[in-house]
C-alpha cells in the first residue's frame, strides 16, 4: 500500500512539473509579444513628435527697427479765419441795377459785384465833354491871335505886330543919329563962321524931331510887346480853362466808373444784403468779400511756449473736412498778451491756400516745428498690428528664431513707416508678415525683408 501511495505521488508531481514548464513558456512568449509591441508603439511616438515640432516652425519675414532725427513741435488748436474782409460799399449814390454775384460766389479782384443805374452819370459826362471842347476851341483862336501853332513857345520878338514895330523903331533910330550928326557938324561950322545960323537952326530942328519921332516908335514898339503879352495871358488863361474842363471831364467819367462796384481782391462773397431796385448811399454795403487766399491761422499756445516761438516758424496743420491732407503756414505774429483765464497766448499764421479748399471758421490742430530735433523709433507699417477689440497696437519682436509679443505706442506714419513712440529698440528685428500665426514665444523661421 505505500508502494501505491509513493507511485501516485511521483504521477501528480510529474503533471505538476510539465504544468509549470507550460506556464512558463507562455509567460515567455506573451513578453516578447509585449516587447515588441512597445518598441513598435515608441518610434511611432518619436516620429510624430518630430514632426509636429517642423510643422509648429513659423517662416516669417523681418526687418530692422531704425532710429531717426525727427522734428520736434509745439502741438496747438486753433481756428481760421480770413486775412481781410471787406465790406464793399458804393463810391456814389444811385439805384442799383443789377448785382451778377450771389452769396458763395467767387470773385477775382475787380470783378463787378454790383451795377448802379448810369444815367444820370452819362448825362453829366456829355456835358463836361461839350465843355472841354469849348475850351479847347477858345485856346486855338488864342493862339491864332498871335500867329502861334498848337504848343507853341510864346516870344514876343517873333509875334508880327512887334516885328513890324521893332522895324519902325530902328529906321527911326537911324534918322535920329543921323539928324543929331548933321547938327553938330553945322554946330561947329556956325562957331567958325563958315555958315549962316540958320542953317544950323534948321538942322537942329531936324534932329528934335527925328529924336520924338524915335521915341515914338519905340513906344509903338512897346504897346506891340505889350499886346502881344496880353494875347498871351489870354491863351494861357484859355488852356487853364481847357485843362480845368478836362478836369470835370475826368471827374464825370469817374462817376460814370463809380456806377460799377467791384471787388477789392480775390476771395468768395459772404453776404451781399442789397436787391436790384434798391436806392443805396456811400454808406451802404452791396456785398462782404473774404480774402482767402492765404488765409489767417489763429492758435492758442500754452504760457510755457512762450520762449520757444518765434515769428517765420513753419507750422503743419490739418482739419476735419480733409483727414489725409496737410496744409502748411508760416508764424507772422505772436500776441505779447497771456489770457489769463486759459493761461495762453495767440500765435497768427499765413496758410497758403491756392485752391480755396480751406474755408474761414474751420477747426484746426496744429503744430509749430521748433528747431533741432529728437531721436525717435520707425519700425515698417506692416510690422504693426492694430487689435481692435483693445484698440492697441503690437509688433512681434524676432530674437533668434523666437517671437516675442510687444505692446506699442506708435505716432505719425511716414513713407510707409510708423513712428513707435514706446515699447521698441534701435536694431531690433520686427516680424513684418504671418503676425496671426505668431503668438508669445513661437519658434519662427526668421528671413530678412528684401531692402530691411
Amino acid at each position: 500500500m505505500s508502494s501505491f501511495i509513493l507511485h501516485i505521488n511521483f504521477r501528480s508531481a510529474h503533471h505538476l512539473l510539465c504544468a509549470l514548464l507550460v506556464a512558463s513558456l507562455l509567460a515567455s512568449a506573451c513578453s516578447r509579444s509585449t516587447s515588441k509591441t512597445g518598441n513598435r508603439d515608441n518610434r511611432n511616438g518619436d516620429s510624430s513628435a518630430a514632426q509636429a515640432a517642423e510643422v509648429n516652425v513659423i517662416p516669417v519675414t523681418t526687418a530692422k527697427v531704425e532710429a531717426r532725427t525727427v522734428p520736434t513741435f509745439i502741438e496747438a488748436i486753433g481756428s481760421l479765419t480770413a486775412t481781410e474782409t471787406s465790406n464793399v460799399a458804393p463810391q456814389t449814390s444811385g439805384q442799383v441795377a443789377s448785382t451778377p454775384v450771389n452769396v458763395g460766389a467767387f470773385v477775382r479782384q475787380g470783378e463787378v459785384i454790383a451795377k448802379l443805374n448810369e444815367r444820370d452819370a452819362r448825362l453829366r459826362l456829355q456835358q463836361s465833354q461839350a465843355s472841354a471842347k469849348q475850351s479847347a476851341a477858345a485856346v486855338r483862336q488864342a493862339e491864332a491871335r498871335l500867329g502861334l501853332g498848337p504848343n507853341s513857345r510864346f516870344d514876343a520878338s517873333t509875334i508880327p505886330e512887334v516885328r513890324s514895330a521893332a522895324a519902325a523903331y530902328d529906321a527911326a533910330l537911324s534918322q535920329q543919329r543921323l539928324a543929331e550928326a548933321n547938327a553938330k557938324r553945322y554946330a561947329e561950322l556956325v562957331e567958325t563962321g563958315d555958315v549962316a545960323r540958320s542953317v544950323y537952326d534948321q538942322y537942329r530942328t531936324q534932329a528934335e524931331t527925328a529924336r520924338a519921332q524915335a521915341n515914338n516908335a519905340r513906344q509903338q514898339m512897346e504897346t506891340a510887346i505889350n499886346q502881344a503879352r496880353q494875347n498871351n495871358q489870354a491863351i494861357q488863361s484859355a488852356q487853364a480853362a481847357f485843362e480845368a474842363s478836362q478836369a470835370q471831364v475826368a471827374i464825370a467819367q469817374k462817376a460814370v466808373s463809380d456806377t460799377a462796384v467791384r471787388a477789392p481782391y480775390s476771395g468768395y462773397v459772404s453776404s451781399r444784403p442789397v436787391a436790384v431796385g434798391e436806392y443805396v448811399t456811400t454808406a451802404s454795403v452791396i456785398a462782404t468779400v473774404l480774402l482767402t487766399n492765404p488765409l489767417k491761422l489763429q492758435l492758442l499756445v500754452p504760457e510755457a511756449q512762450a520762449p520757444r516761438v518765434q515769428t517765420g516758424m513753419a507750422v503743419a496743420l490739418s482739419v476735419e473736412a480733409y483727414p489725409d491732407r496737410k496744409f502748411n503756414g508760416r508764424v507772422t505774429a505772436i500776441n505779447p498778451a497771456i489770457d489769463p483765464v486759459s493761461r495762453s497766448f495767440t500765435v497768427e499764421a499765413e496758410v497758403d491756400n491756392p485752391d480755396n479748399a480751406l474755408r474761414s471758421g474751420m477747426f484746426t490742430t496744429a503744430r509749430i516745428a521748433l528747431p533741432g530735433g529728437a531721436q525717435s523709433i520707425f519700425a515698417p507699417r506692416e510690422a504693426v498690428i492694430h487689435d481692435q477689440n483693445t484698440n492697441s497696437y503690437r509688433v512681434f519682436v524676432i530674437q533668434g528664431t523666437t517671437a516675442h509679443l510687444r505692446i506699442v505706442q506708435v505716432g505719425d506714419e511716414e513713407n510707409g513707416m510708423i513712428q513707435i513712440n514706446s515699447g521698441l529698440q534701435p536694431d531690433e528685428e520686427v516680424a513684418t508678415n504671418n503676425q496671426q500665426q505668431l503668438y508669445e514665444g513661437a519658434k519662427v523661421q526668421p528671413t530678412r525683408q528684401p531692402g530691411g
